[in-house]
């Protein structure tokens, strides 16, 4: 099931993506409200939405935790001139940097002016789990949905840690939809791409993932727990614009969209202030 979160009358909703139409949910609440519950789904049938003429939610909003790992997939590791990472590098994205599809990220040019590109899956806990092992990690899992890590490059180097320059507002458009577990087989199977104005920047599988989905969720749980509706951003493959040479950064006007196989396509457009 394809389950979106979009403003509708001045109100979030929950729809279900199918057939190229959204069905509003006779919910009242939001995601993070569905995930804690037990209760069962219906469509409202009568209300058909165009997804094209939708203002789209974060795919999850306010989450508690969205953590993220860096250099997971080897070929970004070695186009970073990094180590391979002998346990998860991993860091936070503040829930006040969320986007949704085809929302517009916006940075201030006093602020960075090497904004950078990441094609990530996202995975979102449905359960509460603490010290879970790998076996059973995935049955943890409520669903997945694509997601770009904007970077401000000049920041995260210049910090020497990333935090800041991966949380600047709108640096974490995720979306356009979840797709419930029971849909992907395998998360380990799956292509990933990043193309900025129709230029195909990333091209990877997560089958290249240093720490596979199901190992990363187990590794977390045991250093803290992990509740529903949290985020884990999985890293993202060679191909960023910081390693290119020359480097590629983000511009005013540019588009970006992230393909995941089996998910859809989160595309947002750049804008540039101050």
């Amino acid at each position: 099931m394809k389950i979106a979160q979009l403003f509708y009358e001045n109100h979030l909703i929950l729809g279900e993506v199918k057939d190229k139409k959204i069905m509003p949910l006779a919910w009242n609440g939001g995601l993070m409200d569905l995930i804690r519950s037990d209760e069962a789904l219906a469509v409202v049938d009568q209300n058909r939405l165009n997804p094209d003429e939708v203002r789209w939610a974060p795919a999850v909003s306010n989450p508690g935790k969205i953590i993220a790992i860096g250099l997971n997939y080897q070929d970004h590791a070695e186009e970073s001139k990094g180590k391979t990472p002998e346990f998860p590098l991993v860091f936070a994205k503040f829930p006040s940097s969320l986007l949704g599809h085809k929302e517009v990220i916006t940075w201030d040019r006093r602020v960075t002016r090497k904004v950078d590109f990441e094609a990530e899956l996202a995975v979102v806990l449905g359960r509460e789990i603490r010290n879970c092992g790998e076996r059973d990690a995935l049955d943890a899992v409520f669903g997945y949905t694509c997601a770009n890590d904007v970077s401000a490059r000049d920041l995260q180097f210049g910090d020497g840690q990333w935090v800041r320059g991966k949380s600047l507002d709108t640096f974490c458009p995720l979306g356009p939809w979840i797709v419930t577990r029971d849909e992907i087989s395998d998360p380990q199977d799956l292509g990933i791409r990043c193309l900025v104005n129709g230029r195909l920047m990333q091209d990877s599988r997560t089958s290249r993932m240093i720490f596979p989905v199901s190992r990363l969720i187990s590794l977390l749980s045991y250093h803290f727990t992990l509740f529903p509706g949290d985020i884990i951003l999985s890293g993202t493959p060679a191909g960023v614009g910081a390693f290119r040479e020359p480097s590629v950064y983000l511009k005013d006007g540019d588009e970006v969209v992230v393909e995941i196989d089996g998910i859809g396509r989160l595309v947002n457009t750049c804008r540039v202030v101050g």
